[in-house]
């Protein structure tokens, strides 16, 4: 068996940041520390912090009075943040500054008295923070077909904006159905589709075609985990999304000769070394690097952990 190994794969900057400044508040403050949702959506990252005494939680209620709090990469609304100070928690924000890109382009179209689309998932942590920031302005798109639903009031005064994990190839679906219907819609001054994310979906888009089994390392909640799986079964190749090795079931492999390995923007690198380690003692897999773009990304850490860093 070959194994092609894609690159970039696994933890862009906003995730490396977040998890530097979790395990640098833990330093600082002692466990517990208590984190608004999970750090990222990364079951071995989630399982390892709480081991280190991270505490997460989906309601602030859940965190006493004038506890540390950290947000999570994926962004909080500004109600979060209003309930955070009334109970005087000491908080730090990880927000990935991508996000926060976004969620400044939500508040500044609300204030030109726009309506804002955003293309993205129901439910999601990001969409739930990015939508907080003008929720009488902003309408979720899901697919290509709400499009079709939409009743907007002035199409003069109108912008689409996306969640930063989506499927680059889904959202120009959805942008184009929107700029069909709606031709003078704004766009955002950048792309909002995070770079990362684009990265690892061209890789497999690149990488996909020499294989014939694509495993992506990535946990069932990580948006962007899941679009890499997909785009195996775009390519009409058997894709399966795995915490880690020990998800992987025999008959997939079976008759297998050449399998892509990746892993989404929020799995560690620990998870793909066990999963090579797993297919070299099985299967006598050798490995092929196949690097389609550089990352030299890094975000600076909140300000209130930069002199812990420094020091």
């Amino acid at each position: 068996m070959k194994i092609i190994l894609a690159s970039p794969r696994g933890f862009c900057a906003g995730v490396n940041m977040a998890i530097e400044s979790l395990d640098l508040a833990l330093q600082k403050f002692g466990a517990p520390v208590y984190v608004y949702h999970e750090i990222v959506h990364n079951k071995y990252v989630v399982d390892d912090f709480r081991k280190k005494g991270a505490v997460f939680v989906d309601d602030l209620n859940e965190v006493p009075e004038g506890a540390n709090l950290l947000f999570s990469a994926h962004g909080v609304s500004p109600e979060i943040r209003s309930v955070s100070k009334r109970r005087k928690l000491n908080s730090i924000d990880a927000t990935c500054p991508l996000v926060t890109k976004v969620h400044l382009e939500a508040v500044k179209y609300a204030k030109l008295k726009h309506t804002i689309l955003l293309i993205g998932h129901d439910g999601h942590d990001e969409v739930i923070g990015t939508m907080g920031e003008a929720p009488e302005n902003i309408i979720l798109v899901e697919t290509a077909a709400d499009v079709d639903r939409l009743q907007i009031e002035d199409e003069s005064k109108l912008v689409y904006l996306t969640q930063t994990t989506l499927s680059v190839d889904d959202a120009n679906k959805i942008i184009a159905k929107l700029r069909e219907r709606f031709p003078n819609i704004t766009n955002p001054p950048k792309d909002d589709i995070c770079y990362a994310t684009q990265n690892r979906q061209e890789a497999v888009k690149i990488l996909a075609p020499e294989a014939d089994l694509i495993l992506v390392l990535g946990s069932q909640n990580s948006s962007n985990s899941k679009r890499l799986r997909e785009l195996a079964e775009e390519h009409g190749i058997p894709g399966y999304l795995i915490d880690g090795f020990q998800d992987i079931q025999g008959e997939w492999l079976e008759g297998k000769e050449v399998v892509l390995v990746t892993a989404g923007a929020s799995a560690p690198e620990i998870v793909v070394e066990e999963c090579l380690d797993y297919l070299h003692e099985r299967f006598n897999a050798t490995v092929e690097l196949r690097t389609i773009r550089e990352e030299n990304v890094s975000f600076p850490l909140p300000r209130p952990l930069r002199m812990i860093k420094s020091s």
